[in-house]
């Protein structure tokens, strides 16, 4: 017999969180409601799971084709509430995305791990049972357990403690820690009291409730709220520069995509896009034609002046589909005024001169069709010089055909782009180009050994020459080991990069699209952090000013009016 009274309000309360009472019990049963009957076999383990933690272990599947979980106690009815929940993560998930700083107190800190791919102890005196009473009957001012905090950890860093006194109200936890997070405290049963994402991610969560000691006067608990806010105030600053300045990406691939229904007017799973580039702070895009090297017989060479033609064509399709939102630049001029507009702005280049074919007047047509930059080459040799990788010598440099495409471009004011190129082809570059040159997406070979990147030597020959070195974000150029590269890593890179060329000679080439992506910087939404960093390690506004696209433009200004230049003194 059941000796539970429940009031008519609180059986209605129950029944719509979809607990019924197992009549003559104390128990309810845990409805769940299915598509026509269908049920997965994760959903299948999933409800087995529950009904052995939380019931009897029985599931009855019902004439009306639901599902329940029988013999759920009372006492472990807890209130849930699917639109919060709902809600709740997508204001997490919008935070994320935009690199705000994130401080998650109980209820926070399982929500963030449940967000990024992790999962809880839906009750703890069940699954995890312990003598550390967790759902304290104590005023939140005492202190119930102790929790050790990692060393090294940025939770350490701003309590400046091992061991902290905390309160305890909860019942769920993290049982299996999301990815990117790691663990900085634990209880003495082994619950997880505090994660992290930092450094990558300015994002903490402490299980505990450090708002209410903070209130009753508590100085060391008052420094998480003290770290947010400093957190806070960098984004702050780094949004307000972004405003005031010009930041241009040197490079993506992002037109290899359009032919798949990718579009640059919609949040996808592709990592450029217009409503990233708002969430990043990012005011213009490089769109590269890229072309896969193919045999270098006329024929071949042929179609890929033919398909580089319709990749072009495909980025001013795609730009007059959105033109309420962005436009074609082929000025700092056109860049100015779309940003006044409110406008994103998309600069086109090409990436291999296996699309010049074997004729030159495809240079001029390419300058008509508003090219900016060509990258000499890609991943192996062609007609014009020899590559970085995949090459039958890396001390090779410039054909004589390369010397007269170095010549053509000079003379019609297209960049000249020497990422993916030799070293052979870059002291090539160096001594017949008239003008300077720029390495759309290379990083530092001094921080990663990889063919790809620049030495300090080239660096060096690169700032004398007037040219600028664009960072890229591709994990193997970043990081020995690609899995661990982060937005850090690119920081280090690029303040080296800075340190050797000059503050003048140095950008940022995502590659994103095209293999670039690093942990805490995997499309235009997190270019934002890579800005944050760059604070961090004590880089002023006109610094950022440079770094972002000043420098660039600079390079691409002079390149531009060369040809205007030549014809004055011609006359």
């Amino acid at each position: 017999m059941s000796s539970l009274t429940l009031s008519k309000e609180e059986e209605k309360r129950l029944k719509g969180l979809g607990f019924l009472n197992n009549k003559g019990t104390d128990n309810f049963s845990a409805r769940i409601l299915t598509v026509n009957g269908k049920v997965t076999a994760a959903q299948h383990r999933a409800m087995a799971d529950a009904a052995e933690k939380f019931g009897n272990g029985i599931l009855t599947f019902t004439t009306r084709q639901t599902v329940e979980v029988q013999g759920i106690p009372y006492e472990k009815l807890e209130e849930v509430s699917p639109a919060r929940d709902t809600f709740d993560l997508m204001v997490l998930k919008m935070a994320a995305d935009r690199n705000i700083p994130i401080l998650g107190i109980c209820r926070g800190l399982q929500l963030m791990n449940v967000a990024f791919g992790g999962t809880l102890y839906q009750d703890l005196p069940t699954q995890h049972p312990s003598s550390v009473n967790h759902r304290q009957k104590e005023s939140g001012t005492t202190t119930t357990h102790p929790i050790s905090i990692i060393k090294g950890s940025k939770l350490a860093d701003i309590t400046g403690q091992e061991v902290l006194q905390v309160n305890t109200f909860h019942h769920q936890a993290i049982q299996k820690l999301a990815p990117g997070f790691k663990i900085t405290a634990w209880a003495p049963d082994s619950i997880a009291e505090a994660i992290e994402a930092y450094p990558i991610r300015q994002m903490i969560g402490v299980q505990f409730h450090p708002e209410i000691f903070t209130a009753a006067g508590d100085t060391t608990m008052h420094k998480l709220f003290k770290f947010l806010v400093n957190k806070a105030d960098t984004f702050n600053l780094a949004k307000d520069i972004h405003s005031r300045i010009l930041s241009i990406d040197t490079h993506t691939d992002t037109p290899l995509w359009f032919k798949n229904g990718y579009s640059v007017g919609l949040r996808k799973d592709n990592m450029v896009s217009i409503p990233k580039m708002e969430e990043g702070k990012l005011d213009a895009q490089f769109l590269a034609a890229f072309i896969w090297q193919g045999k270098r017989d006329d024929a071949s060479s042929q179609k890929a002046v033919e398909s580089t033609t319709r990749l072009i064509q495909s980025i001013y399709d795609e730009v007059e589909q959105y033109k309420d939102f962005c436009g074609i630049a082929l000025t700092e001029e056109d860049l100015v005024r779309l940003k006044n507009e409110g406008k994103k702005a998309f600069f086109i280049g090409i990436e291999n001169g296996y699309a010049i074919g074997k004729d030159l007047k495809n240079i001029k047509k390419y300058k008509q069709m508003g090219v900016n930059y060509i990258t000499l080459c890609h991943s192996y040799d062609n007609d014009i010089c020899h590559s970085s990788t995949h090459t039958e010598d890396a001390t090779q440099g410039l054909t004589q055909f390369g010397r007269e495409v170095v010549k053509e471009m000079n003379r019609l004011g297209i960049m000249i782009d020497i990422s993916h190129a030799s070293e052979g082809t870059f002291w090539d570059v160096i001594k017949y180009s008239t003008q300077p040159i720029i390495a759309s997406h290379s990083s530092s070979k001094a921080l990663c050994d990889h063919d790809r990147n620049l030495t300090d030597e080239q660096l060096r020959a690169l700032a004398k020459n007037g040219g600028v070195a664009q960072l890229c974000l591709l994990d193997a150029y970043i990081n020995k080991n690609p899995k661990a590269a982060s937005v850090c890593d690119a920081a280090e890179h690029l303040d080296h990069m800075i340190k050797v060329a000059g503050i003048d000679h140095v950008g940022i080439g995502t590659d994103f699209d095209g293999g670039g992506g690093l942990q805490g910087c995997k499309g235009d939404n997190d270019l934002i952090n890579l800005t944050i960093k760059m604070i961090e390690k004590g880089y002023t506004e006109e610094d950022l000013r440079k770094i972002w696209g000043g420098n660039l433009l600079r390079v691409m200004k002079q390149v531009q009016e060369a040809p205007l230049l030549s014809s004055k003194k011609r006359r």
